[in-house]
């Protein structure tokens, strides 16, 4: 089924196309739909979610509509097309979207070697793009699981259609919730338990806590809770099970002394990201995206994204959307491997942004080399054009795009010499 656009875009995009369409069709091999087996019989559905929108420009994709489930399930058909064995996830992960703590401790599922897309439900009703981008799919089950082809986050989360095998996680405190999570991470990784786990409180503000959903999923690490206080005793119990782990700690200032002196009785304690405030509005949303670009710029060893160098794919979220966080993680732990970017507004690139991405704008260095000889950045953007507008798409998508360079004298006298 074609895309929807708006009239606003119509004029302003080149490219409009099925979500990673050609992608998925180029990939079909030679296995026929009626192969492929598992889950409900049924014609397959279009590669784009009904209800989304799949804008593509020379360097940025669009996935998403007005809402977060269809956020996620355009990311999850991006991903997992369905058309082979290939492109079937192993297993799908299913949380209620008013369970924010719940959704961002489940972004950790997004990591290899599971790779789980997250759908949202609406409580026990599950919307219907959710349903179809389920069944389209056909999640292939989780030998570790039991062949479990569902993963729902809490009792009371809209069950599965019928025959799909699930397994559930109950909600309880956030804490408690995160280290079940955290363990069944080790089951779906065959026992294998994380050398870093990263730490946040539970009442951090979402916003700033947005982009731990990509780090967690790029990285394997999962995501528990304390509160500013105290460290809960599941976290605790959890920890020590660890031996040890890095603990990385974002919004860090949000925690009482203590609570960081206490988290140092587990393992050494890194802090990621800047100083919590309480502001609100405009102002807590240029936190966030200062903090997002903390987070993206940030490495320890092998963890961390450590983007500081064109070359790599980029996701933007609008940071009034924290929903859109877990789902988006999936991009993180795939493709080309992104971290999240928050913009403020829907309408601006914020001047933070446009800095950091002309740090890492890719270039060639003419009339020596062309372009075809250099690297490229590739931004994923989430939401229809209430969450980022057609032309901070534009915006972006310049930014981004592979620019000359002139040479320095120093290199252009070696390339005399050669």
């Amino acid at each position: 089924m074609p895309a929807v656009h708006t009239a606003a875009q119509r004029p302003f995009l080149a490219v409009i196309a099925l979500a990673l369409a050609a992608v998925g069709l180029a990939a079909c091999g030679k296995a026929a739909p009626e192969q492929l087996g598992g889950g409900p019989t049924r014609k397959l559905a279009p590669v784009a979610a009904e209800g989304a929108v799949s804008v593509a420009t020379r360097n940025t994709t669009r996935l998403g509509g007005a809402d977060v489930a269809s956020d996620a399930a355009a990311v999850a058909r991006a991903t997992y097309p369905g058309l082979t064995v290939a492109t079937r996830p192993v297993a799908v992960v299913l949380v209620d979207e008013h369970d924010w703590l719940g959704a961002l401790a489940a972004s950790v599922l997004s990591s290899s070697p599971t790779s789980a897309p997250i759908l949202y439900s609406e409580g026990e009703a599950l919307p219907t793009v959710s349903r179809e981008t389920l069944e389209a799919m056909r999640p292939l089950g989780a030998p570790t699981l039991g062949g479990a082809q569902v993963i729902r986050i809490g009792a009371t989360t809209a069950p599965a259609p019928s025959g799909y095998l699930t397994d559930t996680l109950p909600v309880s405190a956030p804490a408690t919730t995160a280290v079940a999570v955290q363990r069944l991470l080790a089951t779906l990784d065959g026992g294998s338990a994380p050398h870093q786990v990263i730490v946040l409180a539970t009442d951090t503000p979402p916003a700033l806590a947005m982009p731990a959903a990509g780090l967690a999923a790029e990285s394997g690490a999962p995501i528990l809770f304390v509160t500013p206080a105290r460290v809960p005793a599941a976290t605790a119990a959890a920890l020590a099970g660890l031996h040890r782990p890095s603990i990385y700690v974002i919004d860090a200032a949000a925690l009482d002394r203590r609570t960081i002196g206490a988290l140092r009785h587990f393992g050494p304690v890194t802090k990621i990201g800047g100083a919590h405030t309480t502001a609100t509005g405009a102002e807590a949303g240029g936190e966030a995206v200062e903090s997002a670009l903390e987070v993206a710029r940030y490495t320890d060893g092998t963890f961390g994204w450590g983007v500081k160098e064109p070359g790599h794919g980029l996701v933007f979220a609008n940071a009034a959307r924290p929903l859109d966080a877990p789902a988006a993680a999936l991009l993180s732990a795939t493709g080309d491997y992104g971290p999240l970017l928050l913009l403020a507004s829907a309408t601006q690139v914020p001047p933070a942004v446009t800095g950091y991405l002309s740090d890492i704008q890719p270039a060639y260095s003419a009339p020596q080399f062309p372009p075809v000889r250099g690297v490229y950045n590739h931004g994923w953007l989430i939401g229809d054009e209430q969450a980022i507008s057609a032309v901070t798409q534009a915006e972006i998508d310049s930014i981004l795009e592979i620019a000359p360079r002139k040479q320095t004298p120093e290199e252009a006298s070696v390339s005399q010499v050669e």
